[in-house]
């Protein structure tokens, strides 16, 4: 038997639904592979922008650690440059007291606190010295005499102050020393 003209049309129809869909899933696979393709890039672009934006973010701290350090530098030698007017001022205080002179006296420590002020609101702070114990860090000793009863060296006289600046010294404290008393070691024994 002959298939009819419908039996060949139907097969027709089924051959192009068939081809059809052939071609359908054909387009849908790579449509399905150029998403896959374009997802891969978006992940790779999306990676690298998050690396950008990381890298601009340490550059900003950078700028601005050294805009920091730029400024505490310059600061720092203007300081540095001053420390000798503090001496200067330091010693006409002393000299005018001697010559009894109070206008004189009164003038020179209200430039001298004036200027203090305005130096330690940068920073500056002077090394705290008399009474307490020696530390080579922050004094530096002229002069050292044999102390009786101490436990540890002390600092008995400052010559000429010492300066921090914002924690780092600029200046360490030129100092009299009153070195412990060293006991030998048969006395330590004893005790």
């Amino acid at each position: 038997m002959m298939p009819s003209e419908d039996d060949k049309d139907v097969s027709n129809l089924s051959m192009a639904k068939e081809q059809e869909t052939r071609a359908i899933k054909a387009d849908i696979a790579k449509l399905e592979k150029s998403l896959e393709d374009e997802r891969r890039r978006n992940e790779e672009l999306l990676t690298n922008l998050r690396y950008l934006q990381a890298d601009f973010e340490n550059y900003r701290k950078r700028i601005d650690r050294e805009i920091r350090d730029l400024e505490e530098f310059s600061t720092v030698g203007l300081v540095k440059k001053l420390i000798p007017v503090l001496d200067d001022l330091d010693l006409a205080v002393a000299t005018a007291t001697k010559a009894e002179d109070k206008g004189l006296v009164e003038g020179v420590k209200m430039v001298q606190k004036s200027l203090d002020t305005a130096l330690e609101s940068e920073g500056l702070q002077a090394i705290k010295a008399v009474g307490a114990p020696f530390d080579p860090s922050t004094h530096e000793a002229i002069e050292s005499v044999p102390g009786k009863n101490n436990s540890q060296d002390m600092v008995i006289e400052e010559m000429r102050r010492g300066y921090t600046f914002k924690g780092k010294v600029l200046r360490p404290s030129a100092v009299k020393v009153e070195t412990a008393s060293r006991q030998s070691k048969s006395e330590e024994g004893q005790a």
